[in-house]
């Protein structure tokens, strides 16, 4: 299982991806699933994934192929927007299920991977993109600033709150941590080390850090929390049970 986010936010981007890649007891495995491609000097693309993991390493391998072949082709250095990168995208994903649809239907496997697209190119604004398998995507919107991939259904809420408050870049990096915790609490099958990405309006560049499992932020901010919502249980409004 997976959880990445994204959110677009007046001052920038902030894009969170966990690793864990299986769990249990005795199988717990971690791959990076945030990728960050600098295609030219005036563009910066950030790449989350969820789902085959064999099919998000073809993507990229190709995304590379490309950039280092000569000639007139697309690619990233040569899209001119980043709804064409998106689209691009969704091309090399549908091309790699299915050169590899035959073999996985023997095994019953599903070889499709969904994708959030961030970043910017100079002149257009920072956007984000939710690609889909089907090659198609969406937007980010104005009401609703954030895309969720993964096990989804856990951390939503405080993404929500982060939309209600119009926090800045910084509170937001706490509550994209606040949602990670609650889903990796949740489900076992996500976990650390996380990846954080940051970026700026205009900066073209992506602030990098992993947050590590024994990290000492986790461990303040998942105690903040606890101890936060503890006492505001004793502020909420009574309410009267009739026996």
């Amino acid at each position: 299982m997976t959880y990445c986010l994204a959110m677009r936010l007046d001052e920038g981007l902030i894009f969170l991806s966990d690793t864990r890649t299986n769990a249990g007891i005795d199988n717990i495995g971690t791959y990076r699933k945030m990728h960050v491609v600098h295609a030219a000097d005036d563009r910066v693309f950030v790449l989350e994934s969820a789902g085959n993991l064999a099919t998000t390493h073809e993507v990229l391998d190709l995304i590379e192929r490309d950039l280092n072949t000569p000639g007139e082709h697309t690619s990233l250095a040569t899209v001119n927007h980043l709804f064409e990168a998106a689209l691009y995208i969704g091309e090399l994903s549908r091309s790699v299920v299915k050169r590899h649809r035959e073999g996985l239907a023997t095994v019953n496997a599903d070889a499709t991977s969904t994708f959030i697209l961030g970043g910017q190119i100079a002149g257009d604004r920072p956007d984000l993109f939710l690609v889909y398998p089907e090659g198609n995507y969406i937007r980010v919107s104005d009401t609703r600033p954030f895309f969720q991939i993964g096990e989804t259904k856990y951390g939503k809420f405080m993404l929500e709150l982060a939309v209600h408050a119009k926090v800045g870049l910084d509170d937001a990096v706490k509550i994209a941590l606040s949602s990670m915790l609650s889903t990796a609490r949740a489900n076992l099958s996500v976990g650390p080390p996380y990846d954080l990405g940051t970026y700026r309006n205009g900066s073209l560049h992506l602030v990098e850090h992993r947050i590590e499992e024994d990290s000492e932020t986790l461990a303040r901010l998942h105690d903040a929390w606890l101890q936060l919502l503890t006492d505001a249980i004793d502020q909420l409004p009574p309410v009267h049970v009739e026996g």
